[in-house]
């Protein structure tokens, strides 16, 4: 009963730092804030599948979340690369 509260706590919460974050990107100064914010919310949206996965019992939750942060850490990388350089590869 009370983790059920607690998980609806953290859902909601991880939900307004995403929405944060869309207002960071739209604000940013420099294209560094915008990259950052991006990669922020690709944390903030493996937590919230995470989050998910224990509020509903899914049980495939997981793995699609280490997709996501996968995905989520390669492409942060690949556009760093990509501002520094002016190619991905070389």
């Amino acid at each position: 009963m009370i983790l059920d509260y607690a998980l609806t706590f953290a859902l909601g919460c991880f939900a307004l730092a995403l929405v944060m974050n869309l207002i960071r990107i739209a604000t940013a100064d420099n294209i560094i804030d915008r990259v950052l914010a991006v990669d922020t919310m690709a944390v903030n949206a493996t937590a919230l599948i995470i989050l998910y996965g224990a509020h509903s019992g899914a049980i495939y939750s997981f793995e699609a979340a280490i997709l996501f942060a996968m995905t989520g850490f390669v492409s942060t990388v690949a556009y760093c690369k990509y501002l520094l350089r002016g190619s991905i590869i070389e």
